[in-house]
């Protein structure tokens, strides 16, 4: 067996190992390291294993360091679910000893593996965040019978409010992300650049969606989604909150699960969440099933790796001065922040 940082000539190789093996996520596929690299900047480094001229396994890491945050090495960044995939627990412990060795060269604080399953190699591990998936339909009848009889009723309220829903890619990009970007603002959370999702759209059409949510004339809520295989995610979303009366985001997931189902897909991805918090109760309403995320690090001295809590008084001042920003100033100065953030 042999482990080595993949070149764009493995992008081929790389991606046929992602195809045909089912523990492989969205996030494993190769362009998604143009994404990381083009938007943000950062070095990759995508190991594969090889045994007899086969790919065995892979790993794709992301190099971060920064002042605020200081230094990472992460499978992957920004996403939920892009850990080791191997054909053997050899493999997966040969994998993670070339990424213990390149976290040792890098000199990072830490090396982070997100897994959407338990791995046979002993780490310590976070298990705070889950992903929460639901069935979908073609017909939408299908999608509303599998709702209580309260939600039923909610969403037939917002079909009478007058919200009209259209979905497109790039050319909804400036409606999702001025909507995104102030919800960021208001959160106190610096936002990606525009230009991370640009280079999603790029690099997946057919595959990127953009959700827009308007009333009188007036967009009012958005939704950025990815797709692969037989299942869709939410990743970003976001609605005013001039709008809130409406429920704007009773109706954007109303209309998401819709055309989920349109789309050919069965599992609606919720996205990302902490278990008790509002975002997680609100997608357990829509019948979203919690499916525990595993996220193993490992640090040079076996310390606890580092947590950016944001009710830490280190970030409690930055966020509330945040929230109190301009938009132009935010817009301008968070994007530079954000590539910084896991």
């Amino acid at each position: 067996m042999s482990i080595r940082i993949a070149t764009e000539r493995d992008a081929e190789p790389w991606q046929t190992f992602v195809e045909t093996h089912p523990q492989c996520t969205n996030y494993h596929r190769w362009p998604w390291k143009r994404v990381i690299e083009e938007a943000f900047g950062w070095p990759s480094f995508y190991l594969v294993a090889e045994s007899d001229g086969r790919t065995t396994g892979i790993l794709p890491l992301v190099f971060q360091k920064s002042v605020l945050f200081g230094s990472l090495l992460c499978s992957i960044p920004f996403f939920s679910e892009a850990g080791i995939v191997a054909e053997s627990p050899e493999t997966e412990r040969a994998l993670l000893a070339e990424a213990i060795r390149l976290a040792k060269e890098l000199k990072t604080q830490y090396l982070e593996l997100r897994q959407d399953r338990p791995v046979s190699i002993d780490l310590p591990v976070k298990t705070k965040k889950v992903i929460l998936l639901c069935e979908v339909s073609r017909e939408p009848e299908e999608i509303m019978q599998r709702l209580t009889t309260k939600m039923r009723t909610n969403v037939r309220r917002v079909q009478k409010s007058g919200m009209e829903v259209e979905f497109a890619a790039k050319e909804f990009l400036d409606d999702f992300y001025s909507v995104f970007a102030k919800k960021m603002r208001d959160l106190g959370t610096p936002v990606y650049s525009k230009r991370f999702f640009e280079v999603i759209l790029e690099v997946f059409p057919g595959e990127a969606f953009i959700c827009r949510l308007r009333h009188q004339g007036k967009t009012v809520g958005a939704g950025f989604l990815t797709g692969y295989r037989q299942r869709i995610e939410a990743n970003w979303s976001a609605s005013l909150p001039q709008a809130a009366s409406l429920r704007p985001n009773m109706a954007l997931f109303w209309n998401l699960l819709c055309f989920a189902g349109r789309k050919g897909y069965s599992e609606f991805d919720f996205g990302r969440s902490s278990v008790g918090s509002g975002t997680y109760a609100f997608k357990l309403q829509w019948g979203a099933t919690p499916t525990q995320l595993y996220w193993n690090y490992w640090t040079p001295s076996g310390e606890t790796a580092p947590e950016l809590d944001s009710d830490s008084p280190r970030y409690r001042a930055a966020i509330w001065l945040w929230k109190r920003l301009p938009l132009a100033v935010t817009n301008l100065v968070g994007p530079s922040i954000a590539r910084c953030l896991p």
